[in-house]
This record gives structure tokens, C-alpha cells and sequence, in this order.
């Protein structure tokens, strides 16, 4: 696991936080490791949010996904880890976060998860 200070996230102010707008991160050189194999997993991770008072700053966004590349866990965890730990920085008004995974063992595998903001999670 990265050290807490490589999973610190920046955020910056929104220069529009009375505006309703998305913005939309994909970062494809996600990788992990498989419970039970030890082995690398790789996914194109998605992130989809309406901003509140803040922002998340793209450099420490890459970094902290890149903390992931020593983690052991299963699929559903990390996305649900990911949108938790985003959604702790950032305040969002709503989030989506979708791990799309590189096919292993004949399965194609995609997990979403999705905060909103006073609605709880769906």
C-alpha cells in the first residue's frame, strides 16, 4: 500500500460552484493485484463528477491511482475504495466511478459505483 502521503489528493476551488457541469477523467493505466493469483490487473478507470465547492487537480489524481499498482483486492473493492476516498476529497454534488477491466479467464469484467450528494449512493 502507497504511503498516506502518496494517496493525498489536491483539490482546487471551482471557479464556477453556482454552476451545475460534469467533468470526466479516464485514466488507462490502472493496475492492481488479484487476490487470489497475485497477478497484475489492468483497467481503464473512469471517473464522471458534478463538482461542488471544489475540484479534484488532475497531478494528484494520477498519483493516487498509480498508489493502487502494489494493492491486493478484488475488483468491486477498489472502485468502491476509489469513488470513497474521491468523494472524501472533493465534496461532490455527484460521482460515478467505473473500473473496466482487461478480460482474464475468458470474462470481461466492469464495476461502477455512484455517490450523490444528500441522495446517499445508488
Amino acid at each position: 500500500m502507497g504511503s498516506e502521503e502518496n494517496r493525498s489528493l489536491v483539490t482546487v476551488p471551482n471557479p464556477e460552484p453556482e454552476r451545475r457541469y460534469t467533468v470526466t477523467f479516464r485514466y488507462s493505466e490502472f493496475t492492481a493485484l488479484y487476490p487470489t493469483t497475485s497477478e497484475p490487473v489492468f483497467a481503464t478507470v473512469s471517473i464522471l463528477y458534478v463538482p461542488g465547492e471544489t475540484c479534484l487537480e488532475t497531478v494528484s489524481l494520477k498519483r493516487y491511482l498509480g498508489t493502487f499498482r502494489n494493492e491486493t483486492m478484488f475488483y468491486e473493492g477498489l472502485v468502491n475504495r476509489i469513488l470513497d476516498d474521491l468523494v472524501s476529497a472533493c465534496k461532490p454534488r455527484e460521482m460515478d466511478v467505473t473500473g473496466a477491466f482487461t478480460v482474464r479467464g475468458g470474462i470481461e469484467s466492469s464495476v461502477s459505483a455512484r455517490y450523490l450528494s444528500g441522495g446517499g449512493d445508488d
